[in-house]
């Protein structure tokens, strides 16, 4: 890594990860983050001081982020859902839901605090709109949801060095959200939903505010 600023974007494989990467590239050195090995390294050779980071985000450990001193952004990018009613959903489906969208995300801050504060750093958590909203269907993805954004918000009281910022996206144009929309049993719209690249530029928004800006949180929508 040279001396520019460090980001670290989990679900970096894929979608709004990618788009993010792509996004700070220009002027940070990237650890890109998750389990798709293949595309991870793909993207990281197409973007100059990128790094691939392989790594079971509900399985990090001290010693896999024992190499990370200084840590100027992270992004908490990954995320899952699983619709059904609430009749329909066994305890397994919340359990894998709030670990990848909540529990990862608050143990991988935790193990990077000292990175993080050591650069005077700033978390971008990537939430949704049913983290301000709960609708039917969506009940195990939309507490997930609000959990994370709690935890920003004790994040951002609890390390008042840090900068905090949650971004509530509407829908995206991705493969997470071709496989919502087949588990609704609709039509795949791409021009109703968001771009990637426009959820990474609010992003970038936030990452390249002043000094003295605080962006605590950001709500994007399709026109």
């Amino acid at each position: 890594m040279s001396a520019r600023p460090v980001a670290l974007v989990t679900g970096a494989s894929r979608g709004v990860g990618a788009a993010i990467a792509r996004a700070l590239a220009p002027t940070h050195d990237l650890l890109l983050g998750g389990r798709d090995a293949e595309a991870l390294a793909e993207l990281s050779a197409r973007l100059p001081g990128a790094r691939p980071w392989p790594v079971e985000l509900t399985a990090v450990t001290e010693a896999d982020v024992a190499a990370v001193e200084r840590l100027d952004v992270l992004v908490h990018s990954a995320g899952r859902v699983t619709l059904g009613s609430i009749e329909q959903t066994p305890a397994d489906v919340w359990r894998r839901t709030m670990e990848i969208n909540l529990i990862a995300a608050a143990e991988l801050t935790r193990l990077l605090l000292p990175a993080l504060r050591a650069a005077r750093g700033h978390v971008v958590l990537i939430n949704s709109g049913a983290g301000l909203r709960a609708n039917p269907n969506w009940a195990s993805y939309a507490a997930s949801k609000f959990a994370l954004r709690a935890f920003a918000d004790a994040l951002r009281l609890e390390e008042p060095r840090l900068r905090v910022t949650t971004v509530y996206p509407g829908r995206i144009d991705t493969d997470m959200q071709r496989e919502v929309r087949e588990q609704e049993g609709a039509p795949y719209e791409a021009d109703k939903y968001l771009a990637a690249d426009s959820v990474a530029r609010a992003v970038l928004t936030a990452v390249t505010a002043s000094p003295d800006a605080h962006v605590t949180e950001i709500t994007v929508r399709p026109t």
